[in-house]
């Protein structure tokens, strides 16, 4: 019993010992793939709030075209 389960264990070795490799590679790329998806967040979040207060700074300047002009007041 006890020399089959040394021979399983031989065998798992040979066919999963470079799995600890390969599991800390597969971790690396997904931390690298995050960093690069918060990257593009952010710079997306960047384009959205220009484009925000563009459209913000248009309105207003709508607005105040659209407003009559004052009366003169006689003095």
């Amino acid at each position: 019993m006890r020399t089959t389960l040394w021979a399983l264990e031989g065998l798992e070795h040979i066919l999963f010992g470079s799995g600890r490799r390969v599991a800390c590679r597969n971790a690396w790329t997904a931390v690298l793939e995050d960093r690069d998806r918060a990257r593009s967040r952010l710079e997306a979040e960047s384009v959205r709030n220009a484009a925000a207060a563009a459209l913000e700074a248009e309105a207003v300047v709508h607005a105040a075209a659209d407003r009559p002009a004052p009366a003169a007041s006689r003095g």
